[in-house]
């Protein structure tokens, strides 16, 4: 599929992560591949009313593979149109998207990489880590760190999914944090610029890739700048 094309996709698969959260998986329809870049996004297209198309881009949060399949970790918005209608889709009804677009990619040459996100910013590093792990060559042994961040523990997307690849990998730290922790949480607590200077502080030979809301992107931008870190080391999506 060349890039930038408009096409349908079926929803093949609807799964719940949270109380407002969903995993939808989709498949090009006519399309045996679907091609991508891990932390790419699309943008899907309804029409609300006749004279209104509604348009909002998702991250891709499936690693590139052979199949014409991708995924989406959605969270509802209130009174947001689209992640509504696509949230209560039913399998195997169809949707209009254009893609895939964006830079928010891994850059070379590969080196010590911290990804920090909260909420649906966890996402395209959960496409990039899986991609990463597929193959040795591809994370060449570098030490990795996902720094994910939460309200309550129920917020916590793909937790198991993370714990797992943690225990296979060595060199992949998986460090989830909530702001609004209860009293059985034993994990870190607090926002996640608070545990990231732990990690980075003395270093600037590292990559960044920071995804979440604004408010988020800031703050980590800001403490990385103030420790000595080349701008270019630090990639970022905002989320509004």
């Amino acid at each position: 599929m060349s890039p930038f094309q408009t096409f349908s996709a079926r929803l093949v698969c609807s799964s719940t992560l949270s109380e407002f959260a969903k995993h939808l998986e989709f498949e090009g329809v006519g399309k045996s591949r679907f091609g991508f870049v891990a932390g790419q996004w699309l943008s899907f297209r309804h029409r609300k009313l006749a004279s209104e198309e509604i348009t909002r881009a998702y991250s891709i949060c499936s690693p590139p593979a052979d199949t014409n399949r991708f995924a989406l970790c959605l969270n509802r918005v209130q009174d947001g149109f689209m992640s509504n209608f696509l949230c209560d889709m039913k399998e195997g009804e169809e949707v209009a998207l254009a893609g895939p677009f964006g830079d928010f990619i891994l850059h070379p040459p590969m080196r010590d990489t911290i990804f920090i996100a909260t909420g649906t910013g966890i996402a395209p590093f959960r496409s990039m880590l899986h991609w990463l792990f597929a193959e040795e060559t591809r994370h060449q042994g570098k030490q990795l760190w996902l720094l994910f961040g939460n309200r309550y523990e129920s917020d916590i997307y793909y937790h198991h999914e993370f714990l797992r690849l943690a225990d296979q990998h060595s060199n992949f730290h998986y460090l989830p944090t909530l702001s609004r922790p209860d009293g059985s949480w034993q994990g870190r607590s607090g926002y996640v610029q608070q545990h990231a200077s732990e990690i980075v502080e003395g270093r600037s030979d590292m990559h960044a890739y920071i995804c979440g809301l604004d408010k988020m992107v800031k703050a980590n931008r800001e403490l990385l700048k103030s420790l000595g870190w080349d701008r270019k080391s630090i990639r970022y999506e905002k989320y509004d």
